[in-house]
């Protein structure tokens, strides 16, 4: 990975992670188009964490509310008391399936799950779905009134997005929905959620290949990471200000229009299916 490449990943990295468009399939597309090699899933997940960044220090009133809320609880021993806590405690749950199966199936995930058409049939069946979840939901519970049951299937959803073009935030968003949050409740519950997941693969991915970083490598995975990370925090107050009075429809038609055009370039030859 080259500075350029660094730069523009970093950027696209950023701008598509917590739109539910998904990051993996751009990261792994831009890169297919320029010529240039796949960064891989341990460089993207590295590069999430400027990400991360971005959302803990977005939502960082949220986050000490809920750290404080957390340990409070326990210290008092009445973890489930408060509201704060007990969302500490859901978005831990929360956690689990993607963390378990994230593990079980890393190899997949790093390599034949990268396929091109893999990526595009993800974009377009999630697209779907979220169309679905968009017609049918309900759209009048707010983030106060998200239970134990609400976390468990927002983070088994969380977990669907290990397949690579689904989207982290476009299988939670429309689980929320499907629930019958509002898109904006949905959309920062997504956030939260994905923060100690991503924050989690990001260190262990670093962990793995930390003897394989040359310090060429090293800087231009810094150089993404701080790019995604200010991409990364534009977008979230974009599509925040965005849900609050529009539907998510434009999302679904851009995922259909990118799959299309997607599997078009790979039944021409322009594109390979994986690297």
């Amino acid at each position: 990975m080259t500075l350029l490449e660094a730069l523009v990943l970093g950027v696209v990295q950023g701008l598509t992670e917590f739109l539910p468009i998904s990051s993996t399939a751009h990261v792994r597309l831009v890169p297919a188009l320029f010529g240039w090699g796949d960064p891989g899933a341990a460089a993207s997940a590295i590069i999430q964490l400027g990400t991360m960044a971005s959302v803990v220090i977005f939502f960082r009133r949220d986050f000490l509310k809920l750290t404080k809320a957390f340990f409070r609880g326990i210290a008092n021993g009445k973890p489930f008391d408060e509201f704060e806590s007990r969302m500490a405690w859901y978005i831990g749950v929360g956690t689990i399936p993607v963390g378990v199966l994230g593990f079980l199936f890393r190899n997949s995930i790093v390599t034949s799950a990268r396929s091109l058409y893999l990526i595009a049939a993800s974009l377009i069946l999630l697209a779907l779905i979220l169309a679905l979840a968009e017609r049918i939901s309900t759209f009048r519970r707010g983030t106060s009134s998200i239970a134990f049951m609400d976390c468990v299937i927002v983070g088994l959803a969380q977990a669907l997005a290990l397949v690579p073009g689904s989207s982290r935030s476009g299988t939670t968003i429309t689980a929320g929905l499907f629930l019958g949050l509002t898109r904006e409740a949905a959309a920062r519950f997504s956030f939260l959620l994905s923060i100690p997941a991503v924050i989690a693969s990001g260190f262990f991915e670093m962990y793995q290949v930390r003897h394989s970083l040359s310090t060429v490598v090293a800087v231009n995975l810094t150089v993404a990471t701080v790019f995604s990370a200010v991409t990364g925090y534009a977008a979230i107050a974009f599509l925040l200000r965005y849900l609050r009075t529009h539907t998510t429809y434009v999302f679904v038609w851009y995922r259909i229009l990118l799959g299309g055009v997607i599997f078009l370039l790979l039944l021409l030859g322009i594109l390979s299916p994986v690297t």
